[in-house]
């Protein structure tokens, strides 16, 4: 399973797309998880392109409601030998959710060096499996298989505050070969992270994100390393290493989330 059909993308012509809000895509709350806006909007822009991403940044502007139907409309205003600057902006009945911006295309030189390293962890087979609580089965979590490698499983968050940095396994079953667009959604599990240094459960909903591309290989699972800098005021940031199962970089992912503890949304 690629990307465009996890996310059940639907190219209207040469620069529209259009994406269903299904129960598939959706977080708790019942609107489409960022990480899947986001991550559609990679797709229509490198399907546009032609070109790969290199990086994209996503401002969320609102929500867009379980059933709703997304359309997505790519721009591309600055078209180079090498680099294309483009945009896509998506939209529900003419009011716009989600805009992303976002460069594609390659560079050409021979500087290959990676001064970050991979977490030790165990693999996945040892690691516990990351279970939600009931209440949020009906969404995208439900399709992507989680396991803990490090820090706190859900049940065990217990009012203790924790370390800043922790990290999980995940993977889309029967999809080896990681994009830009399937980045973009375990980007997105940083929301999740904001409860270990808590120690409380946390609900996150993101402001922006950014999503980096280094080099993609393929890779069973990718192992999301969240490390969370700050949360103060009602808001959190952090950032995720996005890492193949041997070892290779394959992206970063950065956030500004709005957070609540789920005894104040419940």
């Amino acid at each position: 399973m690629d990307a465009r059909s996890f996310l059940g993308l639907e190219q209207l012509d040469e620069t529209h797309f259009r994406l269903e809000v299904t129960t598939d895509l959706i977080t708790p709350g019942q609107f489409l998880f960022g990480g899947c806006g986001l991550g559609a909007c990679i797709e229509a822009l490198e399907m546009v392109t032609q070109r790969p991403a290199i990086w994209a940044t996503a401002q969320y502007l609102s929500f867009a409601p379980t059933g709703s139907v997304v359309e997505i409309a790519v721009e591309l205003p600055a078209v180079g030998k090498r680099i294309t600057q483009g945009r896509a902006i998506a939209s529900i009945d003419g009011r716009e959710i989600l805009a992303t911006s976002a460069a594609l295309g390659s560079g050409a030189n021979d500087i290959d060096h990676v001064w970050v390293s991979m977490p030790q962890v165990p693999a996945p087979d040892d690691c516990p499996p990351r279970r939600p609580p009931a209440h949020v089965a009906d969404s995208v979590f439900a399709r992507i298989d989680t396991r803990v490698a490090k820090g706190r499983t859900f049940e065990e968050i217990d009012g203790v505050p924790g370390e800043p940095d922790s990290a999980i396994w995940a993977r889309v079953p029967g999809h080896l070969s990681p994009s830009a667009a399937t980045l973009a959604i375990y980007g997105d599990y940083l929301t999740g992270a904001v409860a270990h240094p808590v120690g409380k459960h946390t609900m996150g909903r993101s402001l922006d994100n950014t999503v980096r591309i280094v080099e993609l290989v393929p890779t069973e699972w990718v192992l999301i390393d969240s490390r969370i800098h700050v949360a103060t005021h009602g808001f959190a940031q952090g950032i995720a290493f996005l890492w193949a199962q041997d070892g290779t970089l394959l992206g970063t992912a950065s956030q500004t989330l709005s957070i609540k503890l789920w005894d104040q949304i419940r």
